[in-house]
């Protein structure tokens, strides 16, 4: 399924969501694996409610899928780096010894993520010494997964102190190339700043995975309006897969291709799995992709 330097792959996070287990709790590592194979994907990340490695890799094998990577909540400024370089590589030789490729980075000091507060309205801000303390810190982790055979992406992330465009530019000019990468996310871009391209374009080479993650132009609006907050705004439907909401991802598709990315590129959603079913949505993703990027070029 597509260019032999990129894999389709989609998160766990349509079936089930880490930051409220409660919601596709029905659904199980079975199920959720056995539906990516009928929706025709390479493979998916780790989800919170995943078994451990030795579970996994026979699950993993018998549907011949492969695990990309997994999310890392990082808290450099409230916890130091010494405290968070501990459990960081724990889960880098979990993700080494599953082959994964990438591990998933966001600091979530301050994070309006998980909290009834509105999303959009004041989001967190770093001093300059927290700056430095996030910068030194990731350059720091990044080392450690560079010696697990591992890629430090940077999740850029709505309700966090990196989040716009502004944002991922000071954090690539202060981190080190060689170590920190980015995850470019489509849907977090869109929400946060309107403008996706802008960011993929002018930081091409240190985008390591990305995110396919579509939106709901009105869905948006309306939660904007509310002052809602991430949990709720994604349960009302703020994001949907490609496909089925504003984003164009022949644009974006392109532009990677122009800039020979390689690695992989996973669908994600977040929705409540009891309304948008999530077999049903990783088909509709499956087919936009098929019809729209991937065979329009063979």
């Amino acid at each position: 399924m597509g260019e032999t330097k990129i894999k389709w792959g989609i998160s766990p996070i349509g079936w089930r969501n880490d930051d409220i287990p409660e919601i596709g709790a029905e659904n199980t590592l079975q199920h959720l694996l056995s539906d990516i194979v009928v929706a025709g994907f390479q493979g998916t990340e780790i989800g919170g409610f995943f078994p451990e490695a030795n579970i996994l890799k026979k699950e993993l094998q018998l549907r011949d899928l492969s695990i990309a990577g997994k999310w890392f909540s990082s808290y450099l400024i409230r916890d130091g780096l010494a405290t968070v370089a501990a459990s960081f590589k724990r889960q880098c030789q979990i993700l080494q010894d599953l082959g994964a490729s990438v591990i998933v980075v966001s600091e979530q000091t301050y994070s309006l993520q998980t909290l009834e507060q509105n999303v959009f309205d004041k989001k967190p801000e770093f001093t300059d010494e927290e700056w430095k303390t996030v910068a030194e810190g990731l350059n720091q982790l990044g080392e450690i997964a560079a010696a697990h055979d591992l890629h430090l992406v940077y999740h850029h992330h709505l309700g966090t102190g990196i989040q716009t465009g502004g944002e991922i530019d000071r954090l690539m000019d202060s981190t080190d190339p060689a170590y920190v990468h980015l995850l470019f996310d489509t849907g977090h871009l869109y929400v946060s700043d309107g403008d996706y391209l802008h960011v993929l374009n002018k930081h091409h080479k240190r985008i390591k995975h990305v995110h396919f993650k579509d939106a709901r132009r009105q869905v948006v609006e309306d939660c904007r309006n509310k002052g809602q907050s991430f949990l709720k705004s994604f349960l009302n439907g703020m994001f949907t897969v490609p496909g089925d909401g504003c984003i164009d991802f022949k644009q974006v598709y392109d532009a990677l291709l122009e800039h020979q990315y390689e690695g992989w590129i996973i669908i994600e959603a977040e929705q409540d799995p009891a309304i948008a079913h999530p077999l049903e949505y990783a088909l509709i993703a499956r087919k936009y992709i098929n019809d729209n990027l991937v065979h329009t070029r063979n």
